[in-house]
């Protein structure tokens, strides 16, 4: 027996409304949640096309040939971003004029799994054994309007299609329930002397991976206790007159306790290396997930708020560095310091669901321009009313510079004089020297660069 994909009938609906336009297929991406049971879809978004096949309609080709995997790809690597807590790109949908054979599938299979494997590249987490690895191809026969649904093993390179269910359901996610956090950073990276050739991004993507065994292994309060991991998320709430856990619009509070030292059975041994700078990540950020109201337990609920930590604060360094790159901003080589704004979160909902996407925004961006990149990523018309900032604009702040004789005590009197309410500094200092590094905690190793600092 295979998987069953219970669905959003919206997401029917925008499937049955994309018009092929003379093209042999559109192409796009599921987005939904994963559950032992059974996996929801709960929004479709079609792949933008490139440019050059905007100037190709004319000649369409009946083949697979415009399958731009790297474009596909790209495109979920984009839209991953936009996904809170507890979601994820499920799969990908084709439409296409005429039923195809065994090549039109390998092509899909080959999609799936090059997508996973993008996406995976830029993550702080891995999947656990228990979770599920199958993710779903859906194609739609717009002549016929027959529909085939079949999963593959992501974790198996060698796996062969396997039929899945595909099955509608009104107001599939109206009663989904949330789970907000505000999460206190500080963490200190070391860029070590030894890895000069490494780019700033991999180097700060190595010192978060540190960071994220604490979150893994932190301790989760929902409304203020610690629950058993196998217990029902809603146990305990009212129950509704057919007996069910009343989850309409049920929003949980959680706040989470990270170790600052290992425990007394373990030693720990500081550890001293060269360091041609450093990188500080501090401040506080907004996080959000989502879990399905079909008896939810709670290691599913504290699951989804872990990756949504780590996803956001991996996902605003990557896109700093990615703007810097892009406007080619150079070093500079004196101890004056330079700030960079980094990207602070905006929310917006899903029309009839209590689930949000969310976006990322720099200080110069508009309201207009966060609104085209919704739609051109999400395909769906959204408001401008409806975005929801979730941080102050001033949420985080680049400073870089370059002096050898650079003191711990003097990095923040030149902070910016505006204040920062909710802040995410990020630091780059290059200080040549040694540099003690703990590895057993770096977050300690932020609080005393901290203390030092004041």
């Amino acid at each position: 027996m295979g998987r069953t994909y219970i669905v959003e009938e919206t997401v029917g609906q925008y499937l049955s409304n994309i018009n092929l336009q003379g093209n042999a297929f559109v192409s796009g991406l599921l987005i939904g949640q994963c559950s032992s049971q059974k996996d929801y879809v709960i929004l479709a978004t079609r792949t933008p096309p490139k440019e050059e096949q905007n100037e190709n309609l004319k000649h369409p080709k009946t083949k697979l040939d415009n399958l731009d995997e790297e474009w596909t790809t790209e495109h979920a690597n984009q839209v991953s971003r936009m996904l809170p807590g507890g979601l994820l790109v499920l799969g990908v949908f084709i439409i296409t004029t005429l039923e195809m054979g065994n090549d039109f599938q390998n092509a899909l299979r080959r999609l799936v799994f090059a997508m996973e494997k993008s996406m995976n590249k830029k993550r702080l987490w891995n999947f656990t054994e228990e979770e599920v690895s199958e993710r779903v191809t859906l194609h739609i026969c717009s002549s016929t309007k027959k529909i085939f649904c079949r999963t593959y093993d992501i974790h198996d390179p060698k796996s062969s299609a396997k039929p899945a269910d595909w099955k509608y359901q009104n107001g599939l996610s109206a009663s989904w329930l949330s789970l907000e956090c505000t999460v206190h950073i500080n963490i200190h990276i070391p860029l070590s002397a030894t890895s000069v050739s490494y780019t700033l991004e991999k180097n700060t993507k190595n010192g978060l991976a540190r960071w994220a065994k604490q979150i893994e292994n932190g301790v989760y309060l929902i409304n203020g206790q610690v629950k058993d991991e196998d217990c029902d998320l809603l146990e305990g709430q009212k129950k509704s007159s057919r007996g069910n856990a009343q989850a309409t619009n049920h929003s949980f509070d959680v706040k989470v306790l990270t170790q600052l030292l290992l425990n007394s059975d373990h030693r720990s041994t500081a550890t001293v290396q060269i360091c041609s700078g450093s990188v500080n990540l501090k401040g506080a950020v907004k996080c959000r997930a989502y879990v399905h109201s079909n008896k939810p337990k709670v290691k599913d609920a504290v699951q989804a708020v872990k990756r949504d930590i780590l996803n956001t604060i991996a996902d605003r360094c990557e896109i700093l560095f990615e703007d810097l790159l892009m406007n080619e901003i150079p070093e500079k080589k004196d101890s004056e310091k330079e700030f960079h704004i980094l990207p602070h979160r905006v929310f917006v909902p899903i029309p009839g669901s209590t689930v949000m996407l969310c976006d990322y925004k720099f200080g110069d961006e508009s309201a207009e321009e966060i609104r085209d990149h919704f739609i051109e990523m999400l395909d769906h018309m959204i408001q401008i009313e409806d975005l929801e900032i979730a941080e102050e604009i001033n949420t985080a702040c680049l400073s870089s510079f370059m002096n050898t004789e650079a003191s711990l005590d003097s990095t923040d009197n030149e902070q910016p004089k505006q204040p920062i309410k909710t802040t995410v500094l990020l630091k780059i200092q290059h200080n040549i020297g040694v540099v003690a590094a703990f590895a057993v905690a770096v977050l300690a190793a932020g609080v005393s660069f901290h203390y030092f600092s004041d």
